[in-house]
């Protein structure tokens, strides 16, 4: 009887997600590369469309734009960029594209508009309070 080892359960597309995906705070990231590995585009192109529609909010229901929140993708904007990088390196161990040509991939989303820098608020001087009449013998001690 042939014995199977663990590598074996997984495809190697899965394998190579699970280990890039090693540590336990990129267990999510781990899921969106395997659903790269899983996706049903025939092609490099189709699969990183299917990455951008999984990874991004989009409205659920037709020119009902409130729907979006009702989409299972990643919410913040960040987790979405991590989502779309997992899954396109899913697509890339899929499709056997080189790691830096995936490294180059970029989602097909309009560009976050620049943050505007608030002013930082002046810093605020401390008043001076009067001198308190209790001397420190004059505070209970609160050590056992």
């Amino acid at each position: 009887m042939k014995t199977v080892i663990p590598e074996q359960w997984t495809p190697p597309c899965g394998n190579q997600c699970t280990h890039k995906f090693a540590s336990l705070m990129q267990i999510p990231w781990r899921v969106f590369c395997k659903k790269g590995c899983d996706a049903d585009g025939e092609t490099w192109e189709e699969c990183l469309g299917e990455c951008n529609e999984i990874c991004y909010k989009d409205p659920v229901l037709k020119d009902q734009q409130w729907s979006a929140y009702i989409d299972r993708s990643p919410g913040a904007a960040s987790y979405s960029e991590e989502c779309f990088h997992a899954c396109v390196a899913g697509c890339g161990y899929k499709f056997d594209v080189p790691p830096d040509k995936v490294d180059q991939i970029h989602p097909n989303r309009p560009a976050k508009p620049p943050t505007i820098q608030e002013a930082h608020p002046a810093t605020v001087e401390a008043i001076p309070t009067p001198k308190s009449s209790l001397s420190t013998d004059d505070v209970p001690c609160t050590s056992a």
